[in-house]
């Protein structure tokens, strides 16, 4: 349950949908064996809870990844207490509390909910996803040439968390360009190959294409491409610029092809089947999907199976992949400096996947500390062990530096050569910039509230310093309360001067953004408006489109 998020949501309508289609009865009246039971009511709402805090680490059917297997012969044997001390107050391998989020009477349901049979979705297929599609401003109605004068290198697409909201910011100004109403808790925002279109993609499955030539960036097309989604990408190979996109589902497990300038699907493809262990699973999430410019490839990691495929869309019709064996799970990673080397994080195995794509095979499963989460990860040149891609962890309190040059420092490719001491367990993102001498390290997960609300700013010319440790809740100047204001997703400008980093509140009290001066650490601007709501990720478009990191 290490998702976080305050009230309802419009994901939480479209689990109602789910409860409807599945016409569930009261668990109470299924059986008249003894056990926990819950009345209907009481199951649609946790259910509910379930789909929008739990699922994204535990699974829909409950099988775990990131976090522990949940089915009912897990769950029931810590019992009823114990579960809702887990949920109520965290624990250290990167679950947040809930304690301050849901009531003392839905934690209970919910623990009692988790030792229930698990409830399964409709599926979402083409004719689900043609149905949804909106191609809302046809291209031959779009503008031909930029009508704003904004300085869209420099403009961050912030996700609104619970709003269901992407707020467009200004980097030079610091002013909020506009609110685009999207996917509840948008997961991340891509741009087109032309640094024209953001890809935004929520955690109900809704796909937005936002046009930042409009004179007031908007939404052009959606389409819903599954019910629980977390990833996109566009086609962004020599003559195939945008022409395609993709995005991964995690129900049901498949990915779906599309025109990447309508979003109009035109494949889906599912990811159900066997494991590297050769043992079947029904539920294999899309993780990340990344784009290369060296070949007409996705390289998309399905979670579960541990299973990396490299997807060439040169021919959709006759569609080839290459699948490698890695190690689950599978979740979150980036491109090596050099952009031939893909690194993802199997969380579960307490390693990272490196993929060579050039090769199109496995390179190196290299072991770290628990629970790798790098988000993208973090570029730079380590003075001793030259060029390295650093991963933070939900399980342990250092950040891993990892050798990514395997010609010109062969004894350091592919292992981990440092690790730097952090703050806490419980970091989600790690970042840099070419231009900076700085690496910035979050700490979101962490139960701790000091910890959560703090991040650490390591001096990259020189690694054997302490880092420093900045209560970024405490400079914002927002009102104490107990509830914490998880500081969250260091973000660069374009220019490398400045670092954004989320406060992330709750759905009622205020969040903010804090900007950061890179080389000070010193606060630069703390941008505020009644409609920031649980600010997260932030994506500033140059460094998005070109995988800077």
């Amino acid at each position: 349950m290490t998702g976080k998020a305050h009230g309802a949501s419009i994901l939480g309508l479209a689990f109602g949908a789910f409860l409807a289609s599945t016409a569930l009865t009261p668990v109470s009246a299924q059986t008249a064996a003894p056990g926990p039971s819950l009345s209907k009511e009481a199951m649609e709402a946790s259910g509910k809870i379930y789909f929008q805090r739990c699922a994204g680490c535990h699974g829909v059917l409950r099988k775990g990844a990131t976090g522990k297997n949940l089915e009912p012969q897990n769950s029931a044997k810590l019992g009823q207490d114990r579960l809702e001390k887990i949920i109520a107050l965290g624990t250290e391998g990167g679950m947040v509390n809930f304690d301050d989020i849901l009531t003392k009477q839905e934690i209970k349901d919910v623990a009692t909910y988790i030792q229930l049979p698990p409830q399964v979705p409709p599926e979402w297929g083409m004719k689900d996803m043609l149905a949804s599609w909106k191609n809302i401003v046809p291209v031959d109605k779009r503008p031909t040439k930029q009508m704003n004068a904004y300085n869209l290198k420099n403009v961050f697409s912030v996700t609104l968390r619970d709003a269901g909201e992407v707020a467009l910011i200004d980097g030079d100004t610091k002013q909020i360009l506009s609110r685009v109403k999207t996917g509840y808790a948008v997961h991340i925002s891509r741009l087109s190959a032309s640094g024209r279109y953001i890809y935004v993609i929520g955690r109900d499955g809704l796909l937005s294409l936002i046009d930042l030539w409009m004179e007031k960036p908007a939404v052009v097309a959606e389409m819903k491409s599954g019910l629980d989604a977390r990833s996109v990408d566009v086609s962004k190979f020599k003559g195939f610029e945008d022409k395609y996109a993709i995005a991964g589902s995690y129900w049901p497990p498949q990915y779906v092809i599309m025109e990447g300038d309508t979003l109009k699907p035109l494949k889906v493809v599912s990811t159900r089947g066997v494991t590297v262990d050769g043992e079947y699973h029904p539920e294999p999430r899309v993780a990340s999907i990344v784009a290369s410019v060296t070949k007409p490839e996705w390289v998309v990691n399905i979670k579960e199976t541990g299973l990396i495929q490299l997807v060439d869309y040169s021919d959709i019709k006759n569609l080839k992949t290459t699948t490698i064996e890695s190690a689950k799970f599978l979740h979150d990673g980036g491109w090596d400096a050099s952009k031939r080397y893909f690194l993802v994080a199997a969380n579960a195995s307490n390693k990272v996947a490196v993929v060579d794509t050039k090769e199109g095979k496995l390179a190196a499963l290299v072991d770290t500390a628990k629970i790798p989460h790098p988000g993208r990860g973090a570029n730079f040149t380590h003075p001793k062990f030259g060029p390295v891609w650093a991963t933070g962890h939900l399980g342990a309190d250092v950040i891993s530096l990892i050798g990514t040059d395997p010609e010109k420092n062969k004894d350091s490719a592919w292992k981990v050569v440092q690790e730097l001491k952090t703050h806490g367990a419980g970091n989600l993102f790690v970042k840099t910039h070419p231009k900076s001498k700085n690496l910035w390290a979050d700490a979101p997960q962490n139960p701790e509230k000091d910890v959560a609300e703090s991040v650490a700013v390591y001096d990259l010319n020189d690694l054997t310093k302490k880092p420093e440790i900045i209560n970024i809740a405490k400079l914002s100047g927002l009102p104490e309360s107990k509830a914490i204001k998880r500081a969250v997703h260091p973000e660069y400008d374009e220019t490398g001067t400045e670092v954004w980093i989320s406060l992330w509140a709750g759905k009622t009290e205020p969040s903010a953004i804090v900007v950061m001066d890179d080389a000070t650490r010193k606060v630069k601007k703390v941008i505020t408006d009644p409609n920031m709501i649980t600010p997260t990720g932030k994506f500033n478009v140059n460094n998005t489109q070109h995988d800077v990191y």
